[in-house]
Order: C-alpha cells, then sequence, then structure tokens
C-alpha cells in the first residue's frame, strides 16, 4: 500500500527560462498562466524542454530546478528502498521512536493488502500484542524495556507518513530505476510521476504528438 498526497509542482516557470539562458532566446518564451494559476508551456517551451531532456543529463539542468512536494504514507519495507535516493532528497517524518505509542494499533496501520488469508490472521495476532504492549507502556511508567518490545516487534508493514521534497532529475533515476520493479508501491508511484505537470515529456521522455513543429 502506497499513499501520494497533497502534491505541489514549483519553480517551473523559473526553470524554462534558465533553460533559456545559454542561447539568450528568452524572447521566444511564450508560456502562460491559466485561469487555475497553472503554469502551462507553450509550443516553443515545451519544443526546447523536450529536445534538452532528451539530450542528456548535461544538457537537462533545468529540470534539477523544477521542485516537487509530497506526503507519501508507505509501509517501512519501502521506504528502505526509497532510502537509497539520498541526493536531492529531503523528507520529515513521522516518529515510530516517539510517537508509536500514541495511539491503538490497528489492522490499518499496515499494509496487509497482499497478505494470504493465514498469514493475515497471525498479522492480527501480531497487532493484537502491539497493542498490550502499548498500553502496558502507557499505563505503567513507560518503561524503556517496554518500548523496546514495540520497536523491535514493529513489523516492516508498519506505515509511516513522510513529507518528502524532490525535483524532476531525481524523479527520473527513480522512474526508470523502479517502473519495472516487483513491489506494486513502485508501480504506483512512477504512475503518479507520470500525472505531474510535464511528467511524461520532461521524466518519462515520452514522444509527443506535435512536439517540435
Amino acid at each position: 500500500m502506497i499513499k501520494l498526497e497533497r502534491t505541489s509542482v514549483m519553480n517551473l516557470e523559473n526553470a524554462i527560462r534558465g533553460a533559456r539562458n545559454p542561447m539568450n532566446s528568452w524572447n521566444r518564451m511564450d508560456s502562460y498562466y491559466d485561469e487555475n494559476g497553472q503554469y502551462v508551456l507553450g509550443p516553443n517551451d515545451l519544443d526546447l524542454a523536450i529536445r534538452l531532456r532528451k539530450a542528456g543529463s548535461d544538457h537537462r539542468k533545468f529540470i534539477r530546478q523544477i521542485f516537487v512536494s509530497v506526503d507519501i504514507t508507505a509501509p517501512l519495507y519501502w521506504w528502505k528502498e526509497y532510502d537509497t535516493y539520498k541526493v536531492a532528497t529531503v523528507a520529515n517524518s513521522t516518529s515510530t521512536m516517539h510517537k508509536i505509542h500514541s495511539k491503538p494499533f490497528s489492522r490499518e496501520d499496515f499494509s496487509t493488502d497482499h497478505m494470504t488469508p493465514d498469514t493475515l490472521a497471525f498479522m492480527d495476532q501480531v497487532i493484537q500484542r502491539l497493542e498490550s504492549i502499548r498500553l502496558k507502556f502507557v499505563e505503567d511508567g513507560k518503561k524503556k524495556e517496554d518500548w523496546y518490545d514495540l520497536i523491535q516487534l514493529l513489523p516492516s508493514s508498519y506505515n509511516q507518513m513522510r513529507t518528502c521534497s524532490l525535483n524532476y532529475e531525481t524523479l527520473v533515476n527513480i522512474y526508470y530505476a523502479r517502473k519495472g520493479h516487483k513491489l506494486e508501491e513502485w508501480h504506483t508511484f512512477c504512475d503518479w510521476i507520470l500525472t505531474l505537470p510535464y511528467g511524461r515529456e520532461l521524466i518519462a521522455a515520452e514522444e509527443v504528438q506535435g512536439a517540435g513543429k
């Protein structure tokens, strides 16, 4: 299970203007803000952006200046893989160290969508045990041994929410490294990438009908 919420894409206007700096071609800029306040790339700017994207990392530096912020809720086993991407990423997470005891445990706190029935039944027992330890921790003076029981028993299917900041260049790397991954969460993440403004053109580098005219 993975949820991506509250997505914001920023600095597209400045990035495309910067892309024109090497050739001083600002007079060819034809992008604009629509009635919803969204920045829309005009035909000239979109054609340039696509050509630079396909020319390689040295030429597509402008996409490093297109920033994304998103709240991601995903299991710890997925975050372990996401943490591979340390360059040009920032994340603030909810804390398992300080707040793991702050609410009752329930099945909804875990990614169990692919568990077989027998395993899911066993998972319910684990959740019950976690909840009994949590109550003991809260009611019995918050002893460190009870806290360790919580932390060390916590399954990797536990869902954690992080507010993440990335840029389009990082998303290029993620998209091509993970779009064929065995974890369904990565497929959902890569599908989300394609929904970003010009994600298909500037991240996935898909052909766009009419581009280059």
